[in-house]
């Protein structure tokens, strides 16, 4: 779960770094009262679930109050597009307004899980304030990765090898030190799976301040923590993903346009894959689980089709716990109640899938019935391209 920039920065003075003082505003009127209240020259801040905000004029220095209406008017009023939001960019609803700070040097730091190798990772920049995925990927020795010990975790002397790559000495050194350590509590403690600041800057008066903040929640670990919860902005995500987590569906929009509906994790990744192996792509990831029954599949088919890309949908099940009988039951049952503008390709695999084949071909619906896994991506491939 993403949380906003003022959010993770409440949360990470609550564990000792240091912040701007600033305040978060939900109008015009909080944010201008917001700018006198913390003074001028100040930073007003769109707050969006995207990066890329400083480029993409979300984040502007002002000097008197004529500059803050003016661009707490603008903020307010237009899409906020940037690299990360399309084209269509997001509407700005949160402002934070935060004191200027006089940098000297700016840094990147993040604290995140490293899959590959199954451990923590400490990351370090000596430039900060820049766009960081393009630095790894263009530069990535220019990014330091300090890997945790298993079952003891990121140590201090690993911090202290962070504080030295970013060239840090005397009281800046020591005040890393004790950020980092402040960073991996607010990273083990709240169950994160990132922690983020970009740009961590050196103030001229030597201070060491979380300029920016990002703080990203574990969703599997959230039951632990009914307080951060409460810090969800549901506006900022997908509107389909909210629904289908309503609904017990795990789905996540992508840019294709075959609509996928799967059950279990893996075989919902390797249909991904097999699309992709013959010339298509891929629309979403919908897990619809175990159970896939006539309402699940329905509420699956509804969000897939609310997804104007999708041009064909392939259903694509194993039945292991479920049996394919009725999982080709519930799918005619399903489309009793929806309508179907686009393909569909049918794949049904496991217990009965025989019968389940045989029933489907005696429907008379208008679908597809695919022999093997291939066959299905073939199929709903073909049937994209012949749109």
């Amino acid at each position: 779960m993403k949380i906003h920039e003022y959010q993770a920065k409440e949360i990470f003075s609550r564990f000792g770094v240091a912040i701007p003082k600033g305040m978060p505003a939900f109008s015009a009127e909080e944010a201008l009262t917001a700018c006198d209240y913390i003074g001028f020259p100040c930073v007003i801040k769109a707050q969006i679930h995207a990066g890329g905000r400083g480029k993409g004029g979300g984040i502007r220095l002002v000097h008197n109050q004529d500059e803050a209406r003016q661009n707490i008017e603008e903020l307010l009023t237009r899409p906020l597009v940037t690299v990360q939001t399309g084209a269509a960019g997001k509407k700005v609803t949160r402002l934070l307004i935060e004191q200027s700070v006089q940098i000297s040097r700016e840094f990147y730091v993040g604290i995140t899980i490293d899959r590959s190798r199954a451990r923590q990772v400490l990351m370090v920049a000596q430039e900060g304030g820049v766009e960081i995925e393009n630095v790894a990927r263009t530069h990535p020795a220019a990014i330091a990765k300090m890997y945790a010990l298993p079952g003891f975790g990121l140590q201090n002397f690993q911090f202290r090898q962070a504080a030295s790559i970013l060239g840090l000495t005397g009281e800046a050194y020591k005040k890393a030190l004790k950020l980092f350590g402040s960073l991996y509590n607010v990273f083990r403690r709240t169950d994160a799976a990132l922690v983020e600041v970009n740009p961590l800057v050196l103030t001229a008066d030597g201070n060491l301040v979380a300029l920016d903040a990002k703080l990203n929640f574990d969703d599997n670990a959230l039951y632990r923590h009914a307080d951060y919860q409460n810090l969800r902005d549901i506006s900022e995500e997908d509107p389909d993903e909210v629904e289908a987590a309503k609904q017990g569906l795990n789905y996540i929009r992508l840019t294709g346009n075959v609509g996928c509906m799967v059950n279990g994790a893996g075989l919902a990744m390797a249909t991904m894959d097999i699309i992709k192996h013959f010339g298509g792509e891929p629309a979403n990831f919908l897990d619809v689980g175990g159970v896939a029954s006539a309402s699940t599949i329905a509420s699956g088919f509804r969000i897939l089709l609310a997804d104007p890309h999708v041009k064909a949908v392939l259903v694509n099940i194993f039945g292991g716990i479920v049996r394919c009988d009725r999982v080709a039951t519930g799918i005619v049952e399903a489309l009793k109640t929806i309508e179907l503008k686009v393909p569909l390709v049918i794949r049904l695999e496991g217990t009965n899938a025989i019968i389940a084949r045989q029933y489907l071909a005696q429907t008379g619906l208008p679908f597809a019935v695919a022999t093997d896994f291939a066959d299905a991506a073939r199929k709903v491939v073909k049937a994209v391209q012949g749109c």
